[in-house]
């Protein structure tokens, strides 16, 4: 008589899909069934191959027709008329909004440029949880730098969705214009924009000096307030931050940060100026550090489809991660911040990503791995911790 095993994890089913429940309502309501089944379906492949090649999602897309028959299905999904910032972004963009913030806390709003081949991407995303969230994105006709009417264009499609809020746009030395700066104080918005250090200030009347003549060195810092940037009338004074890192071993930065602003501090404008280097970090998670963006092969509206996908996905792996982060269990999923250290190791992204990874896996090996156990008997207790941890990563999604 054969013995039956009983153990839990044997009838388990370990399948993890990672789309936030208010990301389903929406979506289930600008898409048909068919639409919203194969979204979630390429979702599941973008967080499974992290690739967003055409040719390596139709090879993968798990659907019983030849493999021109899938590449021509995703061609035809990427150019739905409902597929669209607008339509389906973001209302979830103001859910989102209404769940993590509150209309008397700055939210800091970044605008950037990424490139590679021909393609010239502008982006603006939300500083959040030591990454950035992806509010809106286009596509310039051009390579190279946006100008002040590109820049003014973008903003006033996004900034509508943050009326109830305090917003504070962060911009590298590309958005150092004072027209844009004038035009953002005219809009009731915060900023920090970085400018380059052959701008002038007025430190006097008719007294002009240029940024790289104010004696800022390494490890000095100041706080010039009240003054005109530029010899070109007709603008209101602005206040600029002045900080210069100091020596670290020996080393500094090869410059200083000339920050112009609308906050009232030092200390105000330096932090929040900090924070635009989120989205760096953002465009490597969704460059090589993640989905491979670069390797596309797509352009025009179907690039935009493409990356809208991606910004689904991310986001919802971010939240995912930060669920498990929550349940304490992230050490099953990637190596801990250790003691000392300053930097965590992994981000909440990483760790909501190779989280469905690691549970998705359990589902395809789970006949080798109950063998496995059972030859390891003294290890009993610390693979059923582990089967623990898998059940309440599922139960983040």
């Amino acid at each position: 008589m054969v013995k039956k095993d009983r153990s839990s994890y044997v009838n388990k089913t370990y399948l993890m899909i990672m789309l936030p429940k208010f990301y389903q309502t929406h979506l289930k309501s600008q898409l048909t069934l068919a639409e919203y089944l194969l979204l979630k379906i390429l979702i599941t492949l973008l967080q499974s191959i992290k690739k967003v090649s055409l040719e390596t999602l139709a090879t993968a897309v798990p659907i019983p027709i030849i493999f021109e028959s899938r590449r021509r299905k995703i061609q035809r999904f990427l150019l739905l008329p409902n597929l669209t910032i607008e339509k389906i972004w973001f209302p979830i963009v103001t859910t989102w909004l209404e769940m993590n913030f509150t209309s008397d806390k700055i939210i800091y709003l970044v605008i950037d440029r990424t490139n590679w081949a021909c393609v010239n991407l502008f982006m603006v995303s939300v500083v959040w949880d030591k990454r950035a969230f992806p509010i809106y994105f286009t596509l310039l006709p051009k390579l190279g730098s946006s100008n002040i009417d590109e820049q003014k264009a973008i903003l006033s499609k996004v900034l509508p969705t943050f009326n109830n809020y305090k917003i504070c746009v962060l911009g590298d030395r590309e958005f150092c214009s004072v027209k844009l700066a004038n035009w953002l104080r005219d809009s009731n918005v915060y900023f920090c924009l970085r400018l380059k250090k052959n701008h002038f200030v007025e430190m006097q009347a008719d007294v002009w000096l240029e940024l790289n003549d104010l004696g800022l060195a390494p490890g000095i810092s100041f706080f010039v307030k009240g003054v005109k940037v530029t010899k070109i009338k007709g603008f209101v004074s602005f206040n600029v931050a002045c900080k210069w890192k100091r020596k670290i071993l020996g080393v500094a930065p090869e410059e200083g940060w000339f920050i112009l602003t609308t906050l009232e501090t030092l200390e105000l404008a330096i932090a929040a100026y900090k924070q635009r280097f989120d989205i760096e970090e953002m465009f490597r998670d969704f460059k090589s550090g993640g989905y491979n963006l670069e390797d596309t092969n797509v352009s025009g509206e179907r690039l935009i489809s493409l990356i809208l996908l991606i910004a689904i996905a991310y986001t919802s792996a971010t939240i995912q991660g930060q669920k498990i982060k929550r349940k304490g269990v992230q050490k099953y999923v990637g190596r801990v911040k250790e003691y000392g250290r300053t930097q965590r190791r992994h981000s909440s992204f990483y760790i909501g990503l190779y989280g469905q990874t690691w549970v998705n896996f359990m589902e395809e090996c789970k006949d080798l791995v109950i063998i496995l156990i059972k030859l390891s008997r003294n290890k009993r207790q610390y693979y059923q911790r582990g089967l623990r941890a898998m059940e309440l990563i599922l139960a983040t999604s």
